[in-house]
């Protein structure tokens, strides 16, 4: 079983002056023992199961531009991005040169917004969430588009591009690998079966994420794609506890969402920037979870 971690929480000892340097420490560090990927959130301000809205956060691709330089194997990705922040076409160029920059290690996480009140905040568009799936299902196919060097022009209910131009293409063949986020049975799995290379399922409860993996096996067959052929990730929480109480607890539930079938286990560690923690994951969780 792959191990993704997940970036979220950046308020750490030192502030915003040494957090360049925690971050590259942290996401070299996982490197080194085993992770497969490294994600952050797209978030403008903090959410609040994490920390008040004024406590940091960066703006995911300036940061993932950052760890592309600071690392050299692991793949990079948000966790996820959120449709309406971007327009298609900046989106699948900032991708294209994250994917160039970093040796062909993106991932395009992708999902369709939910934070209302950050977008008002700052200025950025939340139509209504019919309105956010559309717009989600075009980008895609924008991204699509523009990766596959058809540089010819799109036009969509909500997206009128005159000309899909992207030089330079990205690296990673055929294109980045695509990931929607989120576990709506509806549209979301519907989505992930028509587009995407890899799901990311809420995994805190294995019954339910095994739901999940039948909804989405039901879409695939819909719509005639090889259910084997989707990467199965499960969102998870790497809470190890106060002092590592916790960890055989984690491994064995990602024990038991590798016997659903999910190939990755994707989350946050909880006290990244304690080097304790972080010891612990590194030593302790990934070697375990990668003989599953």
């Amino acid at each position: 079983m792959k191990v993704g971690l997940h970036i979220s929480d950046f308020t750490w000892d030192g502030g915003p002056a040494e957090l360049r340097f925690r971050l590259a420490e942290i996401a070299q560090r996982a490197e080194q023992a085993g992770v497969d990927r490294i994600s952050v959130m797209d978030h403008v301000w903090q959410i609040g199961h994490i920390g008040p809205p004024e406590h940091e956060m960066l703006e995911a691709y300036t940061a993932l531009g950052w760890l592309a330089a600071k690392t050299e194997r692991v793949k990079l990705l948000t966790m996820v991005t959120a449709v309406v922040y971007r327009e298609p076409g900046l989106l699948a160029k900032a991708m294209s040169t994250l994917d160039v920059l970093s040796g062909g290690r993106s991932i395009l996480g992708i999902g369709a917004a939910w934070n209302e009140d950050e977008s008002l905040g700052l200025g950025l568009p939340f139509p209504p969430t019919a309105e956010r799936f559309e717009r989600l299902d075009e980008a895609i196919r924008i991204c699509l588009q523009m990766w596959s060097g058809d540089d010819g022009p799109f036009a969509g209910k909500h997206y009128h591009l005159a000309r899909t131009l992207n030089s330079p293409q990205p690296l990673a063949r055929p294109h980045p690998p695509i990931l929607i986020g989120g576990s709506g049975e509806k549209k979301t799995l519907r989505l992930v079966a028509q587009y995407a290379d890899s799901c990311n399922i809420t995994a805190l409860d294995p019954a339910l994420a095994a739901r999940k993996l039948e909804v989405l096996r039901g879409h695939c067959a819909d719509v005639g794609r090889d259910y084997a052929e989707i990467e199965k990730t499960a969102q998870v929480r790497f809470d190890l506890g106060e002092n590592g109480e916790n960890v055989e607890q984690t491994i064995e539930h990602a024990h038991a969402l590798a016997e659903l079938g999910f190939t990755v286990a994707h989350g946050s560690l909880l006290r990244v920037s304690d080097a304790r923690h972080l010891d612990l994951f590194n030593e302790r969780v990934i070697p375990a979870l990668d003989k599953f």
